[in-house]
């Protein structure tokens, strides 16, 4: 028994050593296509973020309907434009680095919870005009701003990520060729 673990632990040590100088060239490499729509994605969600903060403020004021009406309309047009890029996203997704496919993959049902709270607030607007500072109503524009502010998060963090990586990837080359 002893024999057995005295060669199973050094076999052990060196797999494990050995997966952390897997070369560069087997990781699977980032697609600049995903990339750069992953930076016009965090564009997209600062500005549903600052659209749904200015509503959120509203539910403060004496602001009227048409006024909340006015700014839903924005929240839907990024909403929209959104979902569209998130189109891109999916049709891009299978030739992306796993990091790639994992933020595709989050971003996806964030969005689309963002799309149904708008939808639902646009539908209690029309519905209620004169009931804007109704707590029910005040839920759905916070519910809204929160969500904003989570996929705004959320995709910064990945759009962070892979410029993180990039940089590692580039010193590292540096240090292979200084060699």
């Amino acid at each position: 028994m002893k024999r057995y673990r005295a060669i199973l632990a050094p076999a052990t040590l060196a797999l494990f050593a050995g997966s952390f100088m897997v070369p560069a060239a087997l990781k699977a490499a980032d697609s600049p296509e995903i990339t750069s729509l992953l930076a016009e994605a965090k564009a997209k969600a600062v500005a549903l973020k600052s659209d749904a903060a200015d509503m959120d403020m509203f539910t403060r004021s004496t602001s009227n309907w048409q006024t909340y009406g006015i700014q839903l309309s924005a929240i839907r047009e990024h909403v929209n434009n959104s979902g569209k890029l998130l189109t891109k996203l999916k049709s891009a997704e299978a030739s992306g680095s796993p990091w790639q496919q994992t933020a595709i993959k989050r971003i996806e049902p964030l969005l689309k919870e963002m799309a149904d709270n708008t939808t639902t607030t646009i539908k209690y607007l029309n519905n209620n005009p004169g009931k804007v500072h109704l707590p029910e109503f005040r839920d759905y524009v916070k519910a809204n701003y929160e969500l904003a502010t989570e996929l705004d998060a959320l995709i910064g963090d990945f759009v962070n990520f892979g410029s993180a990586e990039e940089k590692y990837k580039n010193l590292g080359s540096k240090l292979e060729v200084s060699r």
